[in-house]
């Protein structure tokens, strides 16, 4: 899809809630999965809200082959961007992750937000994967929410497509 330099973001993107406002608690599967057979890139941002004594949360990125979820994957990461303290700041850091994952930061009273961009050909396509669900586990006094943006439509469209359904 063509962008003009008059439409709106929303025009050209799809927003899908990850994950409400909540306690993005001590079990994985807090987010919802979000389908990108129709889209080219996904820009995951995750909003948290420290409060005090704070565990920080391990963030990892699933794939699966329909939005039940039913079979799932790791899915690789190996970057993102953070900003630990929203108040300080509005920079955003390019920073590597390891290991598939990273822990938000754990300290007490600030404001996080950390961006994830998965673009379609990281996931396994060959297996049948083109869904995408961000889990963050162990995380304790603190509050977060997920947003999905979808873009780069890959058939043409007035309204960008559903995302939220296979």
């Amino acid at each position: 899809m063509s962008a003009s330099l008059n439409a709106a973001l929303a025009e050209q993107c799809k927003f899908v809630v990850g994950c409400p406002p909540a306690a993005l608690a001590t079990t994985a599967g807090d987010g919802d999965f979000v389908s990108m057979k129709n889209y080219r890139r996904l820009t995951i941002v995750i909003l948290v809200d420290n409060a005090t004594t704070v565990t920080g949360g391990a963030v990892t990125l699933v794939q699966a082959t329909e939005v039940a979820g039913s079979t799932t994957a790791a899915l690789a990461m190996t970057r993102m961007w953070a900003n630990t303290d929203v108040g300080a700041s509005d920079s955003l850091v390019k920073t590597t992750v390891t290991s598939n994952t990273f822990t938000t930061s754990t300290t007490d009273n600030k404001n996080l937000m950390y961006v994830i961009e998965v673009l379609a050909e990281d996931l396994d396509i060959a297996g049948g994967y083109d869904c995408v669900r961000v889990d963050v586990a162990s995380m304790a006094n603190a509050v977060g929410s997920v947003l999905y943006i979808l873009d780069g439509a890959r058939y043409g469209a007035a309204t960008p497509p559903a995302a939220i359904t296979d």
